[in-house]
């Protein structure tokens, strides 16, 4: 037969631990701050993988002057 006190009992531990890991996993959230400095490179690997060169659109552009043929006036 199933004893409805025994179980009430278990559950009330197992509760009281719950809530002191909540708490000191609470704890830990709120006493780190933003961290200084460059991130750790297993956090940026997950970004997308690293380009090199001129980012597009950040050409010169050539001015109309520049476009046309020396000696040509523009007008």
């Amino acid at each position: 037969m199933i004893d409805v006190a025994k179980i009430l009992a278990d559950l009330r531990d197992e509760k009281e631990q719950l809530e002191q890991a909540i708490l000191t996993l609470e704890r830990l959230a709120a006493g780190r701050g933003p961290r200084r400095g460059r991130p750790p490179a297993w956090m940026s690997s997950e970004a997308s993988p690293k380009r090199r060169g001129r980012p597009p659109g950040s050409k010169n552009k050539p001015t109309a002057q520049e476009a046309s043929p020396k000696g040509v006036a523009v007008a």
